[in-house]
């Protein structure tokens, strides 16, 4: 895709609250039974679907800049570079991962999986955790409003001017609880992030409700005109992304605590300083 380089800036200015990201991560995980043991948690001893692989899924297709080019397998982006770090820090070589595609939805119903953990930007919340396990969070955003240069929401600054608006989230995400709870409105419900973003541009809505570095490549690339409205004071801890696993997984535990390294040693800041940037600019709502 060829930009002007202004909107190659507007979509590479991913917001990435780093220091959350150091924040306390045993809360958000499920819950688990006593640290595993490093020989537990090695490719011999672990309970994967294959024997000696690990079985990774992320959405069809996959968007910038969790995932570039909608390639995985490159390990560029940053959900296509955390699951790496991971599956290296549980001593899987790069060869020794396999990926497959899953819809955002049917990932987080109850019931078996055709991977051993799924990236697709999940927010941990309790609801979710009587159906499917997470790790610890490996990344936590706020969410922020998609509009349309010139229209309705444009040089809002107060949460009490969305009112009025027609808000739009995908179905299943956080977004619809941010709209009904803070907002205090019902939005209106679409498939997925893609069919909001279309109604958008057809004028059907004001403003797409979805997490910040997602607003800004939405803004920076896929809506003509497009602004970042504003973004949601973050509330306790913000939104926490965890890894989706299999309810009761034999493997939640070392997953955890794979990701807790990473984020003890430094890796997934600087992981999301590379494919998420800092500083966003967008101005949080009061």
């Amino acid at each position: 895709m060829k930009f002007t380089s202004s909107r190659r800036l507007a979509a590479v200015a991913v917001a990435a609250l780093l220091a959350a990201c150091s924040s306390g991560s045993a809360d958000n995980a499920s819950a688990t039974s006593a640290a595993p043991t490093a020989a537990a948690c090695t490719p011999a001893s672990l309970q994967t679907l294959t024997a000696g692989k690990l079985t990774v899924a992320t959405g069809q297709p996959a968007y910038y800049p969790w995932v570039i080019d909608d390639k995985p397998e490159a390990g560029k982006g940053f959900e296509a570079a955390v699951a790496y770090a991971v599956a290296k820090q549980l001593g899987y070589a790069d060869t020794d991962v396999t990926w497959v595609r899953t819809t955002f939805d049917s990932a987080i119903t109850p019931g078996p999986k055709t991977f051993d953990f799924n990236l697709q930007q999940y927010t941990i919340t309790d609801e979710r955790k009587a159906a499917v396990d997470f790790s610890s969070p490996y990344y936590t955003t706020p969410q922020a409003i998609v509009a349309v240069k010139g229209g309705k929401l444009d040089g809002i600054t107060t949460i009490a001017e969305l009112k009025n608006a027609k808000l739009g989230a995908g179905v299943g995400t956080t977004a619809i609880d941010i709209i009904k709870t803070t907002v205090g409105t019902e939005p209106q419900v679409f498939n997925d992030n893609a069919a909001a973003v279309a109604a958008l541009k057809n004028g059907q809505i004001d403003g797409v409700v979805v997490d910040l570095p997602t607003a800004f490549y939405l803004s920076g690339v896929e809506v003509e005109n497009g602004i970042i409205a504003g973004q949601f004071p973050l509330s306790g801890s913000g939104d926490n992304f965890g890894l989706l696993l299999a309810k009761d997984s034999p493997i939640t535990s070392c997953v955890s605590q794979a990701v807790d390294a990473l984020k003890a040693d430094g890796t997934l800041d600087a992981l999301a300083a590379t494919w998420l940037g800092t500083d966003a600019g967008a101005a949080v709502l009061k």
